[in-house]
């Protein structure tokens, strides 16, 4: 009876496990080659002109970072929409997903196993990439620290103007603000790894699958913006109807500009530890929704 149950973590797990196994053996991780050379050629940039300003060390730490992050969203993001996109119609040509159905596993736990499989490919190669980034960024930031204690040096600057510049310089280095911003990529990641599973669900074509996600991930970025305007253009109000309507259209289409506390944290600026905890609140929110409705979807369908 325990075996047959609704809702299995163990098998979830074992699901999980199997998907993650399947699409490393797909050799997906070479991606961090290209990684590797990317962070390799920004961390010997060096800014076009002169250091006739004081904050030319910062910028190209921001630069760095902006690479590195930039890289590791597009990473993800690919990562969550093509490995899901794949996961059923792979499943249909090996016939692997009849073996499974008839264990009999609950729809839902082979739903739940195959998005946390996704899941845990793209949390791995996150802390590959932010290990990678963390060493060039730490030795990076040291070199330029070295570097403006020889031009204090030079310059005979005051000790107080020193200590500024350093401070600043650190500020843009290795910080846990900068973690924030890479736990926010791997949000966005599950998002649009839920999103794609219930794309998946009801079509037949994974290029349709990846397409569509692409699409919606883009249209993410501006329904904010989108949704103000139109609200903001309606004379004489706004009616009840019509804010649940934008309500409605914001669960299909995520507002991803609420996750912008990435370009904060290459900025080195603070994030608030109650924002990061919303972002992972409505992250929650948005994949329960989305899987929730691919398991509606998913259940129906007859194998």
């Amino acid at each position: 009876m325990r075996r047959n149950a609704f809702f299995s973590p163990a098998r979830i797990l074992v699901i999980a496990t199997h998907t993650f196994t399947h699409l490393v053996r797909m050799k997906v991780f070479y991606f961090l080659g290209v990684f590797a050379i990317l962070m390799l050629a920004a961390s010997s940039f060096e800014m076009p002109w002169s250091r006739t300003t004081e904050d030319t060390a910062e910028q190209e730490l921001i630069i760095l970072k902006s690479t590195a992050m930039g890289a590791m969203s597009m990473f993800s993001i690919l990562f969550a929409i093509a490995a899901t996109a794949l996961l059923i119609p792979r499943d249909l040509e090996d016939r692997t997903l009849y073996t499974i159905l008839s264990k009999p596993v609950p729809r839902l736990d082979y739903l739940l196993g195959k998005l946390f499989g996704v899941l845990i490919l793209v949390g791995v190669s996150l802390l590959l990439m932010n290990a990678l980034l963390g060493v060039i960024l730490h030795f990076r930031t040291e070199e330029l620290l070295a570097t403006e204690m020889l031009r204090a040096q030079a310059h005979g600057w005051p000790q107080e103007h020193l200590d500024a510049r350093l401070a600043s310089i650190s500020q843009q280095g290795l910080t846990w603000d900068l973690q924030a911003g890479i736990g926010a990529i791997f949000f966005k990641a599950m998002v649009m790894a839920s999103l794609s599973l219930l794309i998946s669900t009801f079509s037949s074509s994974t290029l349709f699958t990846i397409v569509i996600a692409v699409v919606i991930y883009f249209i993410g970025h501006f329904t904010a913006d989108a949704r103000e305007y139109w609200l903001h253009s309606q004379k004489g109000g706004v009616s009840k109807e019509l804010r649940m309507l934008t309500q409605s259209i914001a669960l299909i289409f995520p507002d991803f500009q609420l996750y912008n506390i990435i370009d904060a944290t290459i900025e080195g600026k603070k994030v608030a530890g109650g924002i990061f905890s919303r972002l992972a609140t409505l992250t929650l929110f948005y994949s329960g929704i989305y899987s929730v409705l691919a398991w509606f979807t998913f259940r129906k369908k007859e194998f």
